[in-house]
């Protein structure tokens, strides 16, 4: 699946969900780019501009070693 498909598909799950707190469960995520992280903050921002709390559960390494890079790992911690 590309990237912006995947975003459109994620924020409308996101928009529709009426729970006040949305779990991002990445533990089947194999392996992950700086694309994947880029759509776990998009994620988070849409969640957050619609009043939603969002965790972040079973980051897979790659992309939790692509966050530290970037100084995100406590913006996504878990």
């Amino acid at each position: 699946r590309s990237g912006p498909a995947l975003r459109k598909q994620g924020k409308v799950l996101i928009d529709g969900s009426r729970e006040p707190r949305l779990v991002l469960d990445c533990s089947a995520v194999e392996k992950s780019s700086s694309v994947g992280l880029s759509l776990l903050l998009a994620y988070m921002r849409d969640a957050q501009a619609t009043g939603k709390a969002c965790e972040v559960r079973g980051m897979p390494d790659d992309m939790r070693e692509i966050a530290e890079v970037y100084d995100l790992d406590e913006v996504l911690a878990s």
